[in-house]
């Protein structure tokens, strides 16, 4: 198992702590000094049965001996951390394998180099902050992570909120098209029509309409126009009429016929269709 695919979290199992060294009485006395300190502790007798233990179990924290046979402490952390970079390692040696362990510090193999032998409070409290310092480096790590899932949702819903303006773009496109051709074919109609809202308000008329009452212009009031002031009168009742006869001055009458529509919006009004009682053509004007 790869150190990526060994996600350790520290807050639903006990910190791991290996200790590496060929001499077991120092594995034991350590495994004693720190038995109160609440750390899940596996041992291993050289590096590579170290490394072993790593491909198998998250560590957090190592505790490696320098002289062992085979591979020393340094080279075994060095491994360690291309293998498992998340770990914290700290080398015990004496004074006598101070360059080489310096090296491995300067390198980043090596969090600390404590001597042998140990003071029992100084590996203590060294193997404490140890362990604070990846806890430290997990919190970190799972901030970014949570960052990066964030900035990735946002950029999700970017795109999501970009197609949806495209998409109302192309809509409001089409709705002006459809708009625009209605209004047209509105426009075409041979039989007068009109358009009024709840105040009585010409919103909507055709031409043929438009030519038969001049003065009623969309915004006008129809009961400005003359001629369609008794229908201003008749669209105030309470119960509409099915039709009203219209005189004209310059031509037949009209039977004007109102249809209430927008019923169950905030928009009401009216579509008025004016037919000639008797068949004329509406006056031209002059």
């Amino acid at each position: 198992m790869k150190a990526d695919t060994m996600v350790h979290t520290m807050e639903h199992s006990p910190p791991t702590l290996l200790l590496v060294d060929d001499e077991v009485f120092i594995l034991s006395a350590i495994k004693r000094l720190l038995r109160r300190d609440g750390y899940q502790i596996l041992t291993a007798e050289s590096g590579q049965e170290g490394l072993q233990v790593m491909e198998t179990t998250s560590v957090d924290v190592i505790v490696s001996d320098q002289r062992m046979p085979g591979m020393t402490g340094v080279e075994f952390l060095r491994e360690a951390r291309k293998r498992f970079p998340s770990t914290i390692r700290i080398v015990l040696s004496g004074y006598t394998e101070l360059q080489s362990v310096t090296d491995a510090i300067n390198e980043g193999a090596v969090y600390k180099f404590l001597t042998k032998p140990w003071d029992d409070g100084h590996l203590r409290a060294n193997i404490a902050d140890a362990f604070r310092q990846r806890a430290l480096q997990a919190e970190n790590q799972r901030l970014h992570a949570q960052l990066q899932s964030t900035h990735a949702e946002l950029l999700k819903a970017h795109a999501q909120l970009a197609d949806l303006v495209c998409l109302q773009q192309k809509r409001l496109v089409q709705d002006e098209v459809v708009i625009g051709v209605s209004h047209e074919i509105f426009d075409a109609v041979a039989v007068p029509l009109m358009g009024v809202d709840g105040t009585g308000m010409v919103v909507l008329i055709n031409a043929a309409a438009q030519q038969c009452f001049p003065m009623a212009v969309p915004g006008a009031l129809i009961q400005d126009s003359p001629s369609l002031q008794p229908l201003a009168r008749a669209l105030q009742e309470a119960t509409l009429p099915p039709a009203l006869i219209l005189a004209s001055e310059d031509g037949p009458p009209w039977r004007a016929t109102p249809r209430r529509f927008g019923a169950g919006s905030q928009g009401q009004g009216m579509l008025i269709t004016f037919i000639p009682v008797q068949e004329a053509p509406c006056p031209s004007n002059p």
